[in-house]
């Protein structure tokens, strides 16, 4: 799976790096020069804000293709020292450092979706996602009405190729599912358990424990992972959850934080037998699933507002304060649309 890059941003000479980068997966994905264009002035506007203004900011772009069309999101985020009027900085004209100030506006324009959160004093995290359809789908996606979600894998430090590895299937019934995996170790050999846990999951049907049970012994030619797989339905209200290993899911709301339950084991290696675990799914309710690159007992306290943005952002907000630092992480964020 191709991660996130990750681009720190302190001086103008990482803006062009930034920019390039982001041409370069472009390209990869066949996005043409028009979007490539948008993509561009996306990244030099939001880039050139952090090292002007911003604390440890840093650009995460990624790419993903499904069969509905290809999104390319580019999130920035910082420590600091935040806005404390988004909605003003928006507006065309403002300027705190003498530029036009033109920038986020501009970078909304551009923008099939945009989401901002800041935080005064805490810093600020901004999401710009362009979506291209593939001929004959809807510009809108339909599966856009019923949930929101996100996800961001980097590689461990001095790897290019991360361990970890998610996806996710939506069906026209108000379902969801995501599956995590984690290959054990790092670069290559970790990224081929976490790819043939995702094989598995593309073409296997079942609830979240009987998936994983069968995919088991695809598995056992690897490393081994670890892995689990949410369902989210959003008719019933409910969430089914399996895990075998160190993959953590959260469900989390202003008023709610309760931990899905894992089971020791790691598929390909060794399971005990693995339980569906249900819970009611709330409306205001996100659901986080994440490696464990980023530390367990993180908290959303004290930023309010956050979970009412797009899951990338809040996906951007954890990876910020939380990575461990030395390890793989992938952070997956499921909310209602």
């Amino acid at each position: 799976m191709i991660p996130h890059i990750d681009v720190p941003v302190s001086e103008q000479s990482q803006v062009g790096e930034a920019r390039r980068a982001a041409n370069r997966l472009a390209t990869d994905h066949d996005l043409d020069e028009t979007v490539r264009g948008r993509v561009a002035i996306v990244v030099t506007e939001l880039g050139n804000n952090l090292w002007r203004h911003a604390q440890k900011g840093r650009l995460l772009i990624g790419c993903r293709r499904s069969d509905e069309g290809c999104q390319l999101e580019v999130i920035a985020i910082d420590s600091g020292p935040g806005m404390a009027d988004v909605a003003r900085c928006l507006r065309d004209g403002y300027s705190s450092g003498g530029t036009p100030g033109t920038g986020l506006g501009a970078v909304q324009r551009l923008s099939t979706d945009f989401s901002v959160f800041s935080s005064p004093g805490k810093g600020t995290a901004i999401l710009s996602r362009t979506w291209v359809p593939s001929p004959g789908t809807p510009a809108s996606p339909s599966f856009r009405a019923r949930f929101a979600h996100a996800g961001i894998c980097l590689a461990a430090p001095g790897e290019v190729i991360s361990g970890d590895a998610w996806d996710v299937r939506i069906d026209g019934d108000g379902k969801a599912t995501v599956i995590v995996a984690d290959g054990l170790g790092h670069g290559p050999v970790a990224a081929e358990a976490a790819a043939e846990a995702l094989k598995a999951f593309g073409t296997l049907r079942g609830s979240p424990a009987t998936v994983l049970e069968r995919a088991h012994p695809a598995l056992r030619s690897t490393r081994g992972a670890a892995v689990s797989i949410v369902e989210l339905d959003a008719n019933a209200g409910t969430v089914v959850y399996a895990g075998a290993g160190n993959i953590s899911g959260r469900m989390i709301s202003g008023i709610e934080d309760r931990s899905l339950m894992s089971q020791h084991g790691t598929l390909g290696l060794a399971i005990r037998k693995l339980q569906d675990v249900s819970y009611s799914w709330p409306d205001h309710s996100i659901v986080v699933l994440h490696s464990d690159g980023l530390i367990t007992r993180w908290t959303l306290k004290d930023v309010g507002g956050l979970l009412q943005c797009d899951p990338a952002v809040i996906a951007g907000w954890l990876l910020r304060d939380f990575t461990r630092g030395h390890d793989d992480v992938t952070i997956v964020v499921l909310k209602r649309g």
